[in-house]
């Protein structure tokens, strides 16, 4: 069994396995295609920015958010920067707009996370030029902030900045219902003790599926490697019990 300091080094050495009885990835589906007629020959009608930019927003009426982030206990849905461009972008086609970043101030901070991988933190504040069909201009600001462990922290925090102007700019709403219209009476958030994820994880009612979320759940809790007394009354962290368990339910398959 491996220990937490071996896993780490592991980490940091792009060398750690995959978990035992982690579900199988799900490919993305692809995105929609967006269905809208180009200016026409003689190109987009002679506008100023602003009034080619409102009818932009009068296009874009809404870009849900359909789009599911579910890792390590945390779940929520989002509008990614993949399609909020791919709904405006044909749109800003049509009206003859462009968007340029014309000057990015970026910050950085390298930091280690719990797994003792060292990242970076980008932080961009983009000013924006977005031009009319005439060639005049207005400009706007919007700021990105993205993680990352190689070379990519400054491109994912403009990705983010520029979803940001959009959908700020373009006032997009999500088509959700309003959050003040319905009231929540908060309690005290319920800390699930080790014990109880292993008579979970042991309950042969619990499902290979469930299994992996409750290894992520784990993970997100830094609670894998909380050592419990089996089914067998011998002391094993939380991740070996899973894995047993996930391998015995699918017959040693992923």
């Amino acid at each position: 069994m491996t220990s937490l300091t071996e896993r780490a080094e592991q980490a940091v050495n792009g060398t750690e396995p995959a978990p035992a009885y982690a579900p199988p990835a799900v490919a993305a589906e692809p995105l929609p295609d967006i269905n809208i007629e180009g200016p026409g020959p003689e190109g987009p009608e002679q506008v100023s920015a602003v009034a080619a930019w409102s009818r932009v927003m009068d296009d874009i009426r809404g870009i849900s958010k359909n789009e599911l982030y579910n890792a390590a206990g945390t779940r929520y849905n989002f509008r990614g920067v993949d399609r909020t461009v791919n709904a405006f972008a044909p749109v800003l086609r049509r009206h003859g707009v462009l968007v340029i970043p014309t000057d990015v101030q970026a910050s950085y901070r390298d930091f280690t996370n719990s797994n003792k991988k060292i990242q970076r933190e980008c932080t961009v504040i983009v000013t924006w030029t977005i031009y009319g069909p005439k060639g005049d201009s207005f400009t706007a600001k919007s700021a990105g902030e993205a993680l990352d462990s190689a070379d990519k922290g400054t491109a994912k925090a403009q990705s983010v900045a520029l979803r940001v102007l959009l959908l700020t700019a373009g006032m997009v709403p999500t088509g959700d219902p309003d959050p003040d219209s319905v009231h929540i009476d908060r309690g005290e958030a319920v800390v699930r003790s080790a014990e109880d994820y292993r008579d979970e994880i042991l309950n042969p009612k619990t499902s290979p599926q469930r299994l992996g979320v409750i290894r992520e759940e784990l993970e997100g809790l830094r609670m894998l490697n909380s050592r419990v007394a089996n089914e067998s009354n011998e002391l094993e962290t939380l991740d070996s019990i899973g894995g047993r368990m996930y391998m015995a339910r699918t017959g040693g398959g992923a």
